[in-house]
């Protein structure tokens, strides 16, 4: 099965199988040594490669996201969104070092193993510059699964942009990470965890990452309430090259999100690249084409959104798709996403400023549950787990959505209510009329 991000457990166990394998025949106990040993020696390869896609993931949320969404609100709130961005990168470093890596990536015990480690590792304690993980640093691995904790509650913020309390946000993306993030992270990629042992697929963080955040994004931006003047009066974005430049360097950035997620510089981490790039074009056309069709001009924004409805989608199945399946799976996330965004917001009512739920959640879903058809060989992919038949597939797929959105569901609205009830989850009309940029944080974007 090559169902995490880190096909490294995946290795672990063929090296360990082969070795079994010589043992009852020929092997004698040094061949099996030997064997084993290749589990613990540093590639350096494979380490300058993780060392590039980490700085890759990290280069998506700064500047990437802060770009891409700083360009998208008015330009009275665009310093907010860089700032939200800024903090949740430092408070999520911190947080991943103090408890986050332990709880996430360690087995655990008894009833509490299939969606929670424990606490042998907080502080990193054991970590030397000799630790490995897999064929890499431990320390680089670190870094990698670092940054992606630092994009997922960073995405969510596009959902309540313009409006919610900066002290808010802080304490609902710590109280987040710490009861959403971290047990779906240890349900999809611990070895323990309950998706892994359903076998779902789920190769750089379709659930982890896409789902986790959209639904949080969701429940937070209805749960504050819309902004001033929605469905009253346009907010149109402030800054479109800021849109379109943000979306590239996450376009860019992504190859070190998926490739990366091989853990190694190999055949797997090639093919990711691949049909990275095929889904995000082909969501990029089709999102163009409707625009065309529906609207009669293709729009610079509308372009930039198609781009990471596809990368998102394409996420979950990077790593057993092939190329045929990535064009289906990224057509299906513009046309989904795009309706999604427009005619559902509209017919709902909500107020999701920046798209989170339209773009990552329907582009999370889509991927998560496509990715157990197009990892068949029978349809270009790379093979899905070990004896499941697709219906079976499909649904441990699915099943780990309807988790991941009751689960990211739960926690969001318990902590948005905690909040609500003791420091406020909105702003004042006072200072959202003004901006949050002058009264959140005493400075202006622009001074004419």
């Amino acid at each position: 099965m090559q169902s995490s991000i880190h096909s490294i457990m995946f290795k672990k166990l063929l090296t360990i199988f082969a070795a079994m394998g010589a043992m009852s025949s020929i092997a004698s106990a040094q061949e099996v040594a030997m064997a084993v040993e290749e589990v613990v020696t540093l590639d350096s390869g494979d380490t300058a490669w993780m060392i590039v896609a980490t700085v890759l993931v990290l280069l998506m949320t700064l500047p990437g996201l802060a770009l891409f969404y700083g360009g998208l609100v008015r330009a009275k709130n665009v310093l907010s969104i860089l700032v939200q961005c800024f903090a949740i990168a430092g408070v999520m470093s911190l947080l991943w070092v103090i408890y986050g890596y332990s709880f996430a990536t360690t087995n655990g015990s008894g009833a509490t193993s299939g969606f929670i480690g424990d606490g042998s590792k907080m502080f990193l304690k054991g970590l030397t510059a000799e630790s490995l993980s897999g064929t890499i640093p431990e320390s680089v691995f670190v870094v990698f699964q670092m940054t992606f904790a630092i994009i997922t509650p960073a995405l969510i913020v596009g959902a309540f942009a313009e409006r919610m309390k900066f002290l808010a946000i802080l304490l609902f993306s710590i109280v987040w990470f710490t009861f959403s993030y971290l047990p779906i992270w240890h349900m999809a990629w611990n070895e323990n965890g309950w998706f892994w042992h359903w076998g779902v697929i789920d190769f750089a963080g379709g659930t982890v990452v896409h789902i986790n955040a959209a639904i949080a994004g969701l429940v937070a931006c209805i749960m504050v309430g819309p902004r001033q003047g929605f469905r009253k009066e346009a907010h149109m974005p402030h800054n479109v090259p800021f849109v379109v430049i943000g979306a590239a360097l996450l376009w860019v950035g992504w190859f070190g999100f998926n490739a990366g997620s091989a853990a190694a510089a190999d055949g797997v981490a090639g093919m990711a690249m691949l049909v990275t790039q095929i889904a995000t074009a082909t969501a990029v056309v089709v999102w163009m084409l409707i625009e065309w069709i529906v609207n009669k001009k293709p729009t610079a924004v509308g372009v930039a959104t198609g781009a990471v409805a596809g990368l998102v989608a394409i996420t979950p199945a990077s790593g057993t798709c092939g190329p045929m399946g990535a064009i289906v799976i990224g057509a299906t996330s513009s046309i989904l996403g795009y309706f999604c965004a427009t005619k559902l917001k509209q017919k709902l009512g909500y107020d999701d400023s920046l798209d989170v739920f339209g773009v990552h959640g329907v582009g999370g879903i889509v991927g998560a549950i496509l990715a157990g058809v197009f990892c068949f060989k029978e349809f270009g992919g790379m093979g899905g787990h070990e004896h499941a038949e697709m219906g079976a597939q499909v649904w441990a797929q699915t099943k780990s959505v309807l988790v991941t959105i009751g689960w990211s569901g739960i926690v969001s609205v318990v902590t948005l209510f905690i909040l609500k009830v003791t420091v406020g989850l909105r702003v004042e009309e006072r200072i959202e009329r003004v901006g949050l940029d002058q009264e959140e944080h005493g400075e202006n974007a622009y001074n004419h």
